[in-house]
């Protein structure tokens, strides 16, 4: 197995000239790329401005494609990292091991849209945006949306994409019925189909959901569709504090109402957003906030639900409760949350946990981290899925030197308390590079072990996306 620490090659094949040329026969020359093309592949969207440049850079135009790439890396040991848009945010697409870098980027069609069995057949480079706009104009939906709307389908299926959509309509594993994938042997494989059951034998679509890219590369996925909401709305809740605005959600599901999601932020992070987009956000100056989505049939059960939750709400110590007038309105703050993250990369995030707590966990936990944080003299901004217990910690300063080391100690912690909460360290963004040394705060050395061996089961060579999740040295 290959040895040594990130960016080393020990025990991987080079890219040859032969291989280069073998994999221009595959995909033709102008879809593999060995100059200055490659440097807009050395990394993802994760903080910090580490990058790994591949050997060359591969695209192909078909699944047969893939397979005759990935019998020629697994021939020659070449590690061989899947790419789809590039937004992930934990180091997932960057070529740590240099060798092949494999983009889904032209396997981007739309092969079916099902109707009557409400299923999308996507390539896996198709990007999330075409996916709704194509699925829209047959009047279905498809109700995931974890925040950036250039992710490619097939990552938001390796990484099990999360969104504010969960909790009316879970993460992207729960609309997978079947994938295409491609073994590093070059065999191409189906799983699932246009049905929703199925207990016959085990459920690889399910194993390769989440994986990263580590045991298969996916080519094509169905997609369960659903019909479109009626009527949408949105409110805007301040509390003096955060305890309060979580306090309320227990109280909201309790009542029978299921919103699409609830998303909570505190001040400074409003304040971050307000000077990033130039836009001023509603009821600024107060400490918590719960941004709730509501879905219904008609204008009747949206304000039912809407009262019953304004005066949950109330109940539990909100300052006010705000419905933007209009759908312009509705939409500014839809967007200011859509780029939190823009806002806090330009204003200083050295490093993010993605924890997942139970619900009722989060004011405890997001207390505990900023004592924490005041402790390491490493300011924390929180904001996060409040629904779902989906908590993304934010850690500012200066990246380099002897901080970086200060917020890596500091993460560590924040993934033991978040465990010992009941919680796991990734929500929804995945382990990848970035996170993969905290697998062992989650789970025990016998369940990683077991996955290893299924990696090994698939990928006895290493070569897929290795260094990530895991080490296997």
């Amino acid at each position: 197995m290959p040895k040594g620490q990130p960016g080393t090659r020990s025990n991987y094949g080079r890219v040859t000239d032969e291989v280069v040329a073998r994999l221009a026969a595959i995909v033709g020359n102008k879809n593999v790329l060995t100059g200055e093309e490659r440097e807009n592949y050395t990394r993802d969207e994760m903080p910090g401005k580490r990058s790994f440049l591949p050997e060359v850079v591969v695209k192909p135009e078909n699944s047969r494609s893939v397979a005759e790439i990935l019998k020629l890396a697994n021939e020659k040991v070449i590690p061989v990292t899947p790419r789809g848009g590039g937004t992930g945010l934990s180091g997932g697409a960057a070529p740590i091991y240099g060798g092949i870098v494999l983009s889904l980027e032209k396997m981007n069609r739309i092969l079916e849209i099902d109707k009557v069995n409400f299923v999308a057949t996507v390539e896996a480079g198709v990007l999330l945006s075409d996916l709704l706009e194509a699925v829209n104009e047959q009047g279905l939906y498809y109700p995931l949306y974890p925040g950036e709307a250039s992710a490619a389908i097939g990552g938001n299926v390796a990484t099990n994409a999360g969104g504010m959509n969960a909790v009316k309509y879970g993460v992207t594993r729960h609309f997978v019925l079947g994938l295409e994938i491609v073994l590093p042997t070059g065999e191409i494989i189906q799983t699932g189909g246009k049905f929703v059951k199925c207990s016959t034998a085990y459920d690889l679509t399910q194993l390769i959901v989440g994986s990263e890219g580590t045991l298969a590369v996916i080519t094509k996925v169905l997609l369960r569709l659903v019909t479109p909401p009626r009527k949408t709305e949105m409110l805007f809740v301040p509390f003096h504090s955060l305890r309060a605005a979580i306090g309320s959600v227990p109280d909201i599901l309790q009542r029978g109402i299921l919103p699409v999601g609830i998303e909570f932020m505190e001040r400074d992070m409003i304040n971050l957003a307000e000077q990033y987009t130039g836009k001023e956000i509603p009821l600024h100056d107060h400490e918590a906030f719960l941004m709730i989505l509501l879905e219904g049939e008609n204008d009747k059960e949206i304000h039912r639900q809407a009262n019953e939750i304004a005066s949950i709400c109330l109940n539990n110590g909100a300052v006010d409760v705000f419905m933007p007038a209009g759908s312009r309105a509705k939409r500014d703050l839809l967007e200011a949350r859509e780029k939190f993250y823009y806002a806090l990369q330009r204003f200083g995030m050295v490093d993010f946990a993605d924890v997942v707590v139970p619900r009722s966990n989060i004011a405890e936990f997001v207390e505990t981290a900023h004592r924490m944080g005041e402790e390491h003299q490493i300011p924390i901004i929180a904001l996060g899925h409040a629904g779902d217990g989906n908590v993304h910690l934010t850690l500012m300063g200066q990246a380099g030197g002897e901080d970086e080391a200060g917020v890596k100690k500091l993460l560590s912690k924040l993934c033991q308390v978040g465990v010992s909460l009941g919680g796991t360290i990734s929500g929804e963004h995945g382990l990848g590079f970035a996170k993969k040394d905290y697998l062992p705060i989650a789970d025990s050395a016998s369940k990683i072990e077991l996955m290893k061996r299924i990696k090994r089961a698939f990928d006895p060579k290493g070569i897929m996306n290795p260094g990530k999740i895991f080490s296997l040295e």
